[in-house]
């Protein structure tokens, strides 16, 4: 079986694509209409995430590649401890034979408390990945499959970047600056993927942008894998109390009008990154797709 290219693998993702939490909450008609319409915006990947009350990663992407017809749909990320890696392996491989090499399949080790409430042990970040990547090879799958699904990984620091390096065909950083970007690609090396996730919002109203930053910066300050990554970029620990400092909120989330987002995308661009996946914060999943729609109209897709 042929192996991906990975220069077509970045054609296919795009410049810029969307990342999504709140699709997965809505029925799968009113999501196959939204990607459809994203696709029709010019975003060219669309990635979502999976937590213990939404759908089933691979399912969740079955549903959106279903209601599109060219957007690459990727897992943003599919938990290794929520299946197991030849059931990871194979499942990948048939989204992407079903959909004509659409689907990207990226993976993540999760966090301690995510993965404890589901009855395993958190072992080690980056071994537990290697020794998943080395089942995932061992897996036998007998359909028809003109190239493998390609694997990226959620990394942040240089182990889990040295990994993805060595072993899939890129990483998918989240919840990360420009300046982590550009760190990720000394790492990564000018060959694989660099897919940094980036949180915005339309909102030019300091005090209003960073409450609303602060409500989503505040989970994520809690978990020690990216406070850890964090803290390697130069902010200490007396910033991530109450969701975080101005100055921490401000490098995690892009607000204000669309021409100060789109700065901030091409800076992650400028920095090294192949395609950035921007995350409007918005009360609804309606108003997440007009934000987008602002966004689109104001050249970001052509970033």
């Amino acid at each position: 079986m042929a192996g991906v290219d990975t220069a077509a693998l970045k054609r296919r993702l795009g410049r810029v694509g969307v990342w999504s939490s709140t699709l997965s909450g809505q029925p799968a008609a009113f999501e196959r209409e939204a990607a459809a319409e994203m696709e029709s915006l010019g975003y060219t990947t669309l990635w979502i995430g999976e937590s213990p009350r939404g759908k089933e990663a691979l399912v969740h992407s079955a549903i959106l590649l279903e209601g599109t017809r060219s957007m690459t749909i990727a897992t943003g990320i599919a938990n290794i401890w929520v299946r197991d890696a030849t059931a990871a392996a194979n499942g990948a491989n048939a989204l992407a034979e079903a959909s004509g090499g659409r689907f990207v399949l990226g993976l993540g080790v999760s966090h301690a408390p995510l993965v404890s409430s589901r009855g395993h042990d958190y072992r080690k970040p980056v071994s537990a990945m290697r020794a998943y990547l080395d089942a995932m090879d061992e897996a036998e799958y007998e359909g028809p499959l003109a190239e493998p699904a390609p694997r990226l990984l959620a990394a942040l620091r240089p182990g889990m970047l040295e990994l993805a390096a060595q072993r899939t065909y890129g990483a998918h950083p989240y919840f990360v600056t420009p300046e982590h970007t550009a760190r990720a690609r000394a790492v990564l090396g000018p060959g694989p993927v660099l897919a940094p996730e980036q949180t915005v919002i339309l909102d030019t109203d300091p005090d209003s942008a960073r409450r609303t930053a602060r409500r989503f910066t505040a989970t994520y300050l809690r978990l020690p894998n990216y406070v850890n990554n964090l803290r390697d970029l130069g902010f200490d620990d007396a910033e991530f109390a109450d969701g975080g400092s101005d100055r921490l909120v401000d490098a995690i989330v892009a607000w204000g009008d669309p021409d100060t987002i789109i700065e901030r995308v091409r800076a992650h661009l400028d920095a090294g990154a192949d395609h950035v996946c921007v995350q409007p914060l918005a009360d609804t999943p309606a108003d997440t797709l007009e934000h987008l729609r602002v966004l689109a109209h104001g050249d970001m897709v052509s970033s």
